[in-house]
C-alpha cells in the first residue's frame, strides 16, 4: 500500500474542521447554522439537551476519521493491517463522496420541483455551493490518501 501524504494531511485538516463545526455548534455557536436550513436550523436556534448531546457525539465520531487517517502514518508490519486500512479508508472516502453527491442531486431536483424539501433559498445556495461539495472533497481526500 502506498500512502499519499498530501492527501492524508489534507484529509486530517478537513476532518478537524468538520469535527470543529459540530463542537462549535454544540457549544451554542450559530455561525453557519442557518446555511443548513430546515429542521436542523430550527433545532439550532432553540436546542434541546438531546440535540446538544447529538452534536457532541457527532463531533467525536467525526474525529474517528482523524484517527483512521493517522493510522496510515504507521508502517505496519502485518500485511492484513495494511489491507484492512486500505479498504476501510477507500470505503469511507466513497461513502463521504456519495453522501455529498446524492444530497447535491436531491437538493438540485428539489429546485426543479421534482422533489419537495423544506429548504429556504439561502440554505439551498449554501448546501449546493459549500456543504455538499465539502462532503465530496473530504471523500476525495480520504479515497486518494492510499493506493496500491
Amino acid at each position: 500500500m502506498k500512502r499519499n501524504y498530501w492527501m492524508i494531511g489534507l484529509g486530517m485538516g478537513w476532518t478537524i474542521i468538520f469535527a470543529g463545526m459540530s463542537f462549535y455548534w454544540a457549544m451554542g455557536g450559530l455561525i453557519g447554522a442557518r446555511s443548513l436550513g430546515g429542521a436542523i436550523y430550527e433545532m439550532a436556534i432553540n436546542p434541546s439537551h438531546s440535540f446538544i448531546v447529538i452534536l457532541w457525539l457527532t463531533g467525536v465520531i467525526k474525529l474517528l476519521g482523524f484517527l483512521l487517517l493517522s493510522l496510515l502514518l504507521i508502517q505496519w508490519k502485518k500485511p492484513i493491517l495494511n489491507q484492512l486500512l486500505f479498504y476501510v479508508v477507500k470505503c469511507v472516502g466513497v461513502l463521504l463522496f456519495l453522501y455529498g453527491f446524492l444530497n447535491f442531486i436531491t437538493i438540485t431536483l428539489s429546485q426543479f420541483h421534482i422533489l419537495d424539501f423544506d429548504l429556504e433559498p439561502y440554505a439551498v445556495w449554501w448546501r449546493l455551493s459549500f456543504w455538499e461539495p465539502f462532503w465530496m472533497i473530504g471523500g476525495v481526500f480520504y479515497f486518494f490518501s492510499v493506493k496500491r
